[in-house]
Formats: C-alpha cells, structure tokens, sequence
C-alpha cells in the first residue's frame, strides 16, 4: 500500500484512507470513482483476480447505461432490438423494436472496465484480499473518526469511511444489519454455439415465464455463446434445476457442452433494512438493492454505488458522530426516495406475476401500450416506479391487477 496516497498521520500510525471501498462489482467500482473524482484518496478491495466471472445475464438496459461514468465504452456483445416472450414455453410471441433496447455485455470485461475507470480517476485497487470484519470500536481504532478494515491475514486498513459492495452474502453488510425479505436462486449456463445457432439469436432475447411461482428463464445472446439461465425463489433447488435442463432441452441446446455452469442467490431488502451504521454505507447485493420482479441489480448496483461514493466523501469528511450520522441518513434518503420507490413497485409486479403469470404475457403481448411501457423501461425513458407515478393509465391498470390478485 503506498501512503503517497494515505493520510500517514503521525511516524507511528497506520496511513488512513478517505474512503475504503470493499468489492469490486459494478456498485463497489462506482462507489471509488464517485469517491476519488471528488479528490479523496481511495482503497478498493477486491478477494478475487480480475478479470472474474459472475453469473449474471449481462443486461444493461437503459437507468444502468445512464450511470455509467463520463466516456465509458460499453464492451457490447450484442445490441437487442427484439423480445420472444413464452409462457412455459408455449404462446410464444416475438416484439421488435427499431430502436435499441438493451445492450448485453460479458460481466468479466465489464466490471473490469469500471475498475480502470475508478483507478484512471485515482482510486487504488488491491485484488486477492479478502475482508474478514470491521471495527468501529476496539483496540484497531485509533479515534472515532476512524473504521478499522480487519483482513483475513491481520492486516488492518484505516478508513475514515467505508462502503461495503461485497455482495450479496455480504460482510460488511451483516456488520450493518442488513435484512432481506426475498431470497432467490439464479442458474446460468454459458453455451458456445455454432455460427449458425447465434446467427438465428442475434439481436433477440428471450424470456419465459417460468413453471415456478415467481421464476423465469432467458436466453441472452453474445457473439458465439449463448447465456441462459432461470431464477425462481429459494428453497426450490431440485425443481429450479430441472426447469433450467427442460428449458435447455426445449430451446434444442442440450447436445452443446456448456463452457460454464454456475448458481448465485440474490437478495432483496426488507422496507426498514439498514444501509449504514455509523461511518459505514452498504450499496448494491450488499444493501440488497435490485428490482425484486426481474432481479435485475446492475442499474442498481451503479446507481446505489455513485450514491455511496458521494455520500462517503461527505462521511469522511464529518468531524464528529453526529455529522456522519446525518450524513449517512441523508445517503439513506437519497436511496430510499429513487431505488426503495422502483422496489416497491416491482414487488407489487411480482405479487401479480406470482399469481397471473398467463395475465401478465397476454398483456405485454398483445397490449400494445404495455409492450411500449416494456421498451420505454428497458431504453431507460422511464422506470417502472415513473411511470405508474406519471402515467394515470398504467397506475389504473396495476391498482385493477392488484384487486384481481
């Protein structure tokens, strides 16, 4: 670590960071670069070598692009312009666009980019370092404007604040409290495909309507591979699998060896869920932040991270308790106010999809405005939360789904 970049405090002090950020996700590189554009000095931490695989769709739609940083180029894979939708696999109906509607990305280039993104701005980046706790009492913390950030060899790291963004079964979230009320379980697969196959894909995704309460597959597109993969909730582990191989089987992609299978939980936070305690904020899987219907986090997890970032600066920067106390309530509000009403929302989207799930695909198949509000989301015109706020029509229609319900 070189305290050309620390606060080095006196001879026989540990240099002390502005802000520690642990993980290097999408919401842990937005984090360091919202904090280092602001000048502070900056430490990123991440237990893996990058580049590293998640498993994830790799969707960027619209709210996720908007928050990238000023200039990133977007590594695109594919462009999509066309939706199939199927309920279990019948009724299949296809939607086109003529304007893009999200972009679809390999997480590993991705992720790897924001991390140059937050180093370009002066962030440093230590990788293979894993986190074992922090302290914000005890014998490791100097003062109480300081967090000790314990690793798993002893090494303690001092930051004047810390931002948590090591997802979903996160340590620093269990620090804060964290509390979640929907758990589920992601399968994906990554298939290399002929160019025949990816040929018949390009441009088009599909997403099913699972045979599960709540569960739904896809099948994403990117060059030569193929990612597909299912989600339904928690504790449906044996049927979640087989609903992933029938719906390999179905789409006539068994006889192709995937490159890699992976599985991943994600977590949604409860209303009344902490996102900080004291000079520590939580964002991303870590705050449980994404939009529980389409467990889609990466918007989240960028928008939750620039907000922390900046918000981090302000703790930092807080001479006493009660300035950082306010500080993080003011970061609280901030997520609270944009992300907590799209959560809202979108719960309310999957109580319906949990139940009428034939209703929602005749809807957004055959209604025209719905396919329209579908796209405006995706292209990031509006959100899910706007527009049942300033759209009488579909706020009408989602208050008639839920007394159908």
């Amino acid at each position: 670590m070189s305290s050309e970049n620390a606060d080095a405090g006196n001879e026989n002090s540990a240099p002390v960071w502005d802000v520690v950020v642990v993980g290097a996700g999408p919401a842990g590189a937005s984090a360091a670069y919202a904090a280092a554009v602001a000048g502070r000095r900056v430490l990123l931490l991440e237990k893996a070598e990058l580049p590293r695989y998640k498993t994830c769709g790799g969707g960027i739609i619209g709210p996720s692009r908007d928050a990238l940083p000023p200039g990133f180029e977007l590594p695109l894979q594919d462009r999509v312009h066309a939706v199939t939708f199927s309920l279990n696999g019948r009724f299949a109906r296809t939607r086109r666009s003529k304007r893009m509607l999200f972009g679809l990305v390999n997480r590993p280039e991705f992720d790897a980019g924001l991390v140059e993104q937050a180093q370009k701005a002066g962030a440093e980046l230590r990788t293979g370092v894993t986190v074992s706790r922090v302290e914000q009492h005890g014998t490791a913390v100097p003062d109480r404007r300081t967090v000790a950030v314990v690793l798993a060899d002893g090494e303690v790291v001092l930051a004047r604040a810390v931002v948590g963004a090591d997802g979903s079964a996160s340590r620093i979230g269990a620090h804060v409290g964290v509390k979640t009320d929907q758990v589920d379980l992601g399968l994906e697969v990554e298939i290399p495909v002929p160019r025949t196959v990816a040929e018949d894909w390009a441009g088009r995704v599909l997403i099913d309507w699972g045979p599960l309460p709540g569960s739904y597959g896809w099948v994403f597109p990117k060059g030569d591979t193929l990612t597909v993969g299912v989600i339904s909730a928690r504790g449906e582990g044996t049927v979640t699998k087989r609903y992933l191989e029938d719906f390999v089987a179905r789409l006539g992609l068994a006889g192709f060896e995937p490159a890699i299978s992976s599985g991943h939980l994600t977590r949604c936070r409860s209303d009344d869920s902490p996102l900080s305690r004291g000079r520590v904020l939580v964002c991303g899987d870590a705050a449980g932040l994404l939009e529980p219907w389409t467990r889609e986090g990466i918007s989240f997890a960028l928008r939750s991270g620039r907000l922390a970032g900046e918000w981090a600066v302000r703790i930092a920067e807080a001479g006493d308790a009660v300035d950082a106390r306010r500080q993080a309530l003011n970061y609280a509000f901030a997520i609270k106010a944009g992300l907590g009403v799209e959560m809202a929302v979108g719960r309310r989207m999957l109580a319906l999809f949990e139940k009428r799930p034939g209703l929602l695909h005749a809807t957004i198949t055959g209604f025209r405005p719905a396919w329209r509000a579908f796209s405006d989301i995706t292209r990031g015109a509006t959100t899910l939360a706007g527009l049942v706020r300033t759209s009488p029509v579909a706020r009408r229609a989602l208050e008639a789904l839920d007394r159908r319900q």
